[in-house]
């Protein structure tokens, strides 16, 4: 695995693991619902949501690490290939978000853009670099 797949699948794990807790356990505060952008009438409505989206994100971060240590410590074949589907998924999983904006089911419409941006162009970079470069 080169480093520009390395590092672009770091941030990806960076990325999802920085908005596990906050989806998962802080989506109440102000300052989450802000940086996630995501406004709610009723947070109890979008709790039980967000925890389990924090948690598949958190799933998809600790998958991502556990491939790169992986291919880290000699096992590259096997660590590529959780790193690969690991990668698909958030890729697939950010593009489902960007859907469900054009759709009208984020509010406001439109709050979508930088998260399915920030969550799809790192899995992305990482998935071009080790199908094309190795």
């Amino acid at each position: 695995m080169n480093t520009v797949a390395q590092i672009a699948t770091l941030v990806s794990v960076v990325a999802y693991l920085g908005a596990a807790p906050l989806e998962m356990f802080l989506i109440d505060k102000p300052f989450a619902r802000r940086f996630l952008h995501v406004e709610a009438d009723n947070i109890s409505d979008i709790r039980m949501w967000g925890f389990v989206v924090g948690f598949r994100n958190a799933l998809a971060g600790i998958g991502g690490l556990t491939g790169l240590i992986m291919v880290w410590n000699g096992h590259a074949t096997a660590g590529r290939a959780v790193v690969l589907t690991v990668l698909s998924y958030m890729v697939l999983a950010s593009l489902a978000m960007g859907v469900a904006d054009l759709l009208g089911y984020w509010k406001p419409r439109g709050g979508s853009v930088i998260g399915t941006i920030g969550s799809s162009v790192p899995p992305l970079i990482a998935i071009v670099a080790m199908l094309g470069w190795d």
